[in-house]
C-alpha cells in the first residue's frame, strides 16, 4: 500500500553518526533511495541538517542532483523507502510533495546540478543519518591530499535497478580520473571513472580510506561524502555523409560528479525553520 506525506517539515530527535564510529557504506546504503515520476527515476539520499535551538534534533534533508526533481514534472513523487521488522526490511513506496501547484518546493544551487529540500519522513523509518559535516569541502580534500587514481565509491539504481526487494541501492565504484580536484569553486566538477547509466543520477560519491598516508606518517580511516552523480560523459561526433550531416554521441563510461562544497551551499540555502 501506497503512503502519501503531506509537505510538513518536522524537527526529529536524532542520533548523529561521529567520524570514527560508522560504517559509511552501510549507513549510506541505509540512507540512500529510489524516487520515481513521470516515468524518470534517479537516486536521491537523506542527509540531517541539525537544529540552531537543539543541537540532538534535526530536520530531513533530501538531496540529489537537480534535473532529477525537475524531470519530474508532477506535483508529487514516489520515494521508495524501507522499514525493517523483525530483522527484515520491507519497501515502503510512499508519496511525497515535491512542488506545490506547479511551484517546485526544493532549492536549487544556481551554479551546479543540486536540489535540496526538506522532507516529512515515517517515524517508523529504517535510516541512518549522517549530519552536514561529512560533506567534504576543500580543507578536507587538500589534508587527506585526495588525488587521481584514488577509489572512490558510489550508490544509486542504474535505469531503475535495485540490489533486492528491500528497495536497497546498488553500490558501484571507480576512481577519479580527472585533474585538478580543487579548488571545487573553479572545476565545478570532476570525472569519476565507473559507468554510469540513467537512475544513477543524485546518487552520493564517497571514499573511504584505509591505513592512509597522512604527512609522512598513516592514519587509520577516512570517511566522507565528496559529491554527487550529475550525469554520464558523452562526446559528439559530427558524421557527414553523402546528403546529411548527424551527430553520433559516444558515451564513454565516465561520471561527471558535482563536489560536497555545491550540496553544503544548497543545503544552506534551505529557509532557517526553528
Amino acid at each position: 500500500m501506497r503512503k502519501s506525506i503531506l509537505f510538513i517539515v518536522l524537527l526529529f530527535p536524532i542520533t548523529f553518526y561521529a567520524q570514527n564510529d560508522i560504517e559509511l557504506n552501510t549507513v549510506l546504503m541505509n540512507s540512500t533511495f529510489r524516487i520515481e515520476g513521470s516515468g524518470k527515476t534517479g537516486t536521491v539520499f537523506i542527509i540531517g541538517k541539525p537544529s540552531t535551538k537543539d543541537s540532538l534534533k534535526a530536520f530531513f534533508v533530501l538531496v540529489t542532483a537537480n534535473h532529477v526533481l525537475n524531470d519530474i514534472k508532477t506535483d508529487n513523487a514516489t520515494l521508495f523507502l524501507r522499514k525493517e521488522v523483525n530483522k527484515r526490511f520491507y519497501k515502503m513506496p510512499t508519496t511525497i510533495k515535491i512542488r506545490n501547484n506547479g511551484i517546485p518546493l526544493w532549492v536549487k544551487h544556481p551554479e551546479a546540478d543540486v536540489a535540496a529540500m526538506y522532507v516529512s519522513l515515517p517515524k517508523d523509518l529504517s535510516i541512518s543519518l549522517l549530519p552536514t559535516f561529512f560533506l567534504a569541502n576543500d580543507s578536507l580534500i587538500t589534508e587527506f591530499e585526495i588525488h587521481p587514481g584514488d577509489e572512490l565509491l558510489c550508490l544509486g539504481f542504474p535505469y531503475g535497478a535495485e540490489a533486492n526487494d528491500a528497495g536497497f541501492p546498488i553500490l558501484r565504484s571507480g576512481k577519479i580520473s580527472s585533474y585538478p580536484i580543487t579548488p571545487t569553486k573553479e572545476i565545478k566538477s570532476f570525472l569519476f571513472d565507473f559507468q554510469v547509466f540513467g537512475g544513477n543520477s543524485g546518487g552520493p560519491v564517497y571514499f573511504i580510506g584505509l591505513n592512509r598516508s597522512y604527512k609522512g606518517g598513516v592514519l587509520g580511516e577516512v570517511r566522507f561524502i565528496i559529491g554527487l552523480v550529475s550525469e554520464e560523459l558523452v562526446v559528439e561526433e559530427q558524421v557527414i555523409s553523402m546528403d546529411e550531416i548527424s551527430l553520433k554521441k559516444h558515451p564513454l563510461s565516465l561520471a561527471k560528479v558535482i563536489p560536497s562544497t555545491f550540496i553544503k551551499e544548497t543545503i544552506d540555502l534551505l529557509p532557517i525553520i526553528e
